[in-house]
């Protein structure tokens, strides 16, 4: 909810409960009521002045290194096509994710390691889709990890074993090859010779990597892992952070602490969205401090948000509905501007009105600050250059 977080609205606080002084567009869902005031304070920031709501006070801390985009702006208003949307670039078919292009363009950095790591304990909204390579070859796809204890299944072996079962992969990969040279498919077959040759190289060096209970004492309390509201998100960022340091080139952590609803505010959301933020504050700052103190928040773009915002009126008596046409989400490190505040919603927060980001033009900056061109990354398929 952008209007409790990072987009203050005095107007809205001046006409609490009065209507909203202009006719809602068409593509609102539900009736909503009356302009609804956040009751959370908002206070400036760092040598910026950033105003940033009393529920993120750690990330309050960052806002230097922070670029807050207000004038976010997507085009479908419920949580499948929105979350499509904000990963694929499109609302209702199978497109490859923005993941996958990525690896797709760069490649990974560590040939013993997945390039695309999706850290989700429970499934989300749309779930596969979001980290799908689609059309793309399927090496591109994200690899889930669900259970942080285990995160990949059956990734220990001793020794021994590794040896046969490096016998094994070479004869499957002639196997593979025979087999290729008659498939129409050949792309699912490579994908899958790739597969079983990661697999055993991740069994010699993946395990290290998942290992977040080495770290020192300072940095899982940095992170959160002393306190059990903060540490489910705050072991999935502390493996991120490990596994970015290892190389993986791009990973997507989701917040799925209440399931698909964690930050579904139609109701309670002076007692929810607080719980929230009590969850997930302190580690996202951790993990931001972690970065720059280690020399990784300059070439490691971390980007902040969710599918769309919710509404500046009220659902029901103290709810929020969803809403595309200006919201706020912020990016950090990856060469973006810090201390900035990009764009604005009108003064009542509906509409997005200055310098409009939509989903289409936030992937475009993925993209560039990783050094490429949007509209020179495609791949052909179905008889067009697909971007």
């Amino acid at each position: 909810s952008q209007i409790d977080l990072f987009d203050p609205r005095p107007q809205v606080a001046r006409r609490n409960n009065q209507p909203l002084p202009f006719k809602m567009p068409k593509l609102v869902r539900t009736r909503t009521n009356n302009l609804f005031a956040s009751k959370f304070k908002f206070k400036k920031h760092g040598e910026s002045g950033t105003e940033v709501s009393e529920l993120l006070p750690n990330i309050a801390g960052c806002v230097d290194d922070i670029c807050v985009i207000r004038s976010m702006v997507a085009d479908n208003i419920n949580h499948g096509g929105a979350a499509l949307q904000m990963h694929t670039g499109e609302q209702a078919f199978s497109r490859p994710s923005v993941g996958s292009w990525v690896t797709h363009g760069l490649g990974t950095e560590n040939e013993n390691l997945p390039g695309f790591v999706v850290i989700s304990p429970k499934p989300t909204f749309q779930s596969a889709p979001l980290f799908s390579a689609s059309f793309l070859p399927a090496a591109f796809q994200g690899t889930l990890i669900r259970d942080l204890a285990n995160p990949i299944a059956d990734l220990q072996s001793t020794p021994e074993e590794q040896k046969r079962q490096l016998a094994q992969i070479a004869a499957l990969r002639r196997l593979n090859e025979l087999r290729r040279d008659r498939s129409a498919n050949a792309s699912a077959l490579d994908a899958r010779i790739a597969a079983f040759e990661l697999a055993y190289r991740m069994q010699v060096r993946a395990p290290e990597a998942f290992e977040i209970n080495k770290e020192s004492e300072y940095t899982k309390k940095r992170y959160g892992l002393d306190n059990k509201e903060t540490a489910p998100i705050g072991k999935q960022l502390l493996l991120a952070r490990r596994l970015a340091e290892r190389g993986v080139r791009f990973i997507q952590v989701f917040d799925s602490s209440r399931g698909n609803n964690a930050w579904d505010h139609h109701g309670g959301i002076n007692t929810r969205l607080p719980e929230n933020c009590r969850q997930t504050d302190l580690p996202i700052a951790g993990f931001l401090r972690d970065l720059k103190e280690r020399g990784l928040l300059d070439e490691t773009l971390v980007v902040w948000g969710g599918e769309f915002g919710r509404t500046p009126t009220a659902e029901g008596a103290d709810g929020r509905e969803h809403h595309p046409f200006g919201f706020t989400m912020w990016l950090a490190g990856g060469g973006i501007k810090g201390g900035h505040v990009h764009g604005a919603t009108d003064d009542f927060g509906w509409h997005a009105v200055k310098d409009k980001v939509h989903v289409h033009d936030l992937h475009a900056t993925i993209l560039h600050t990783l050094g490429l061109d949007h509209e020179e990354l495609t791949f052909r398929y179905g008889g067009r250059d697909f971007r």
